[in-house]
């Protein structure tokens, strides 16, 4: 199968992930979590604010990140830059030197257009431990943007990761604390529709844009992404 087409272009939201493989559990404790958001923290402040963390959400066997690059060409570096950085720092605190891949391959990533389509994936990011089962409430994912936002930073004391959560560009939203729509707690916690559960998952396995249908098929068109939007299967030929 044909990789989709990367973009990597500034100005842009992207909606990224990626997960171990064989989908097997690599974080089991609470040091495992901590060690990839250092990374992740070390990885926002090497880009020099070119990339801005909006959101995140970590899970057993896989992460998903929301993204804004300020610049063409920086979101690969970022993620090749964290994702090789974890994975040996990884094998090496668990002696594991030698193993194999830790990822299942390349992160996959799409573009989000900046309206209730980011407030959507940024809202399906955040509620994906609630969702999973692993807690009541969303915010009460210790390893997640939304628990970062709601507490606010660590004690400058604290030797744990600080990991910077950047306000959201979404313009048009009536925002409450620190830039966020009001009443987001009560909206994350609001299970997602079928529809946009599917619409998000769709973007998510075949990496096409997810927005509007006008602003979708200019994207699409502007960065050459018709093969993440056309239906599966061979090609029709002429007979």
């Amino acid at each position: 199968m044909a990789r989709a087409p990367r973009v990597d272009v500034g100005g842009y939201e992207y909606h990224v992930l990626n997960r171990t493989a064989g989908r097997w559990r690599m974080f089991r404790k609470d040091s495992d979590f901590e060690a990839f958001e250092r990374v992740l923290e070390q990885a926002v402040e090497r880009s020099g604010g070119d990339v801005k963390l909006l959101t995140y959400c970590l899970m057993g066997n896989h992460w998903h990140l929301v993204l804004k690059t300020q610049a063409d060409g920086v979101l690969g570096p970022f993620m090749q830059w964290l994702t090789t950085t974890h994975a040996g720092r990884y094998r090496v605190a668990h002696r594991s030197v030698g193993s194999g891949s830790l990822y299942q391959g390349r992160y996959k990533s799409f573009l989000i257009q900046s309206d209730a389509h980011l407030l959507t994936a940024c809202r399906y990011v955040e509620r994906n431990a609630a969702r999973a089962g692993l807690v009541k409430r969303a915010e009460d994912w210790r390893w997640s943007g939304l628990w970062r936002w709601k507490f606010g930073p660590l004690p400058s004391s604290d030797e744990g990761p600080q990991v910077p959560i950047s306000g959201w560009p979404v313009v048009g939203v009536n925002k409450g604390a620190r830039g966020r729509p009001r009443n987001w707690l009560r909206t994350v916690n609001t299970p997602l529709s079928e529809a946009e559960l599917a619409d998000l998952r769709t973007s998510a396995n075949r990496c096409s844009p997810y927005g509007k249908e006008r602003w979708r098929d200019w994207v699409v068109r502007e960065f050459g992404l018709e093969s993440t939007v056309r239906k599966p299967g061979r090609p029709k030929t002429d007979v």
